[in-house]
């Protein structure tokens, strides 16, 4: 490849995916990859601004607003894609936290298909391996409240919601044919699951 090899962990809160992708990256860096590691949030210069509409969204729940959202996110993940991981050096291998098909847990009125659809519009870099990091969300909520920051949810109060967002992320999994990653084992598992399926993809790709 001429570029370097994308890959998106996404899920729900509490599903591990800082934790998963801290040992991914060990695990590739020992075999003398080059793991860029990246997270949307912190990449998005847009950040606050989004935040601050999501906000209202939560207090206002209405399908304009949320579309509003949707389209800044994707807005963002614009700029990112023709300002970061075009930086990234080609032989490297980059791993974002988070990336669109987030939004398949967290928005509520606008199909996904939507959703995809603003991405794609705006030339949002499309990842070569998309990966859905799941895990029971009785468990992800009772791992989410045993840390310093709680489940850390702009959108999220109640455990039923929480439920719903990972079970419209599980059906977009299905549908999309990302890959699912149930982390609800050991963490070398999942990470070995994850580590294998990005070798695959690089034996596909080279």
């Amino acid at each position: 490849m001429n570029r370097p090899l994308f890959v998106s962990l996404d899920g729900p809160k509490g599903a591990g995916k800082t934790t998963l992708l801290e040992a991914v990256t060990k695990v590739l860096r020992a075999d003398n990859k080059k793991v860029i590691r990246l997270c949307e949030s912190k990449s998005d210069p847009y950040r606050g601004e989004t935040m601050a509409l999501v906000n209202k969204l939560v207090r206002n729940p209405t399908r304009d607003l949320e579309l509003r959202v949707c389209e800044r996110f994707a807005d963002s993940r614009a700029w990112i894609s023709q300002h970061v991981l075009t930086k990234q050096p080609p032989d490297s291998l980059i791993l974002i936290d988070r990336w669109y098909p987030s939004d398949a847990a967290f928005r509520r009125m606008i199909p996904f298909a939507e959703i995809l659809q603003l991405n794609i519009d705006r030339n949002v870099q499309v990842p070569d391996l998309h990966v859905g990091v799941v895990t029971d969300p009785e468990l992800s909520w009772a791992r989410a409240a045993a840390r310093r920051r709680g489940l850390s949810s702009t959108v999220m109060y109640k455990l039923e919601d929480h439920v719903a967002c990972t079970q419209a992320f599980e059906r977009a999994i299905a549908d999309h044919g990302w890959v699912l990653c149930r982390n609800e084992g050991t963490i070398e598992d999942a990470t070995m699951q994850v580590v294998c399926e990005i070798y695959k993809v690089l034996r596909f790709t080279v």
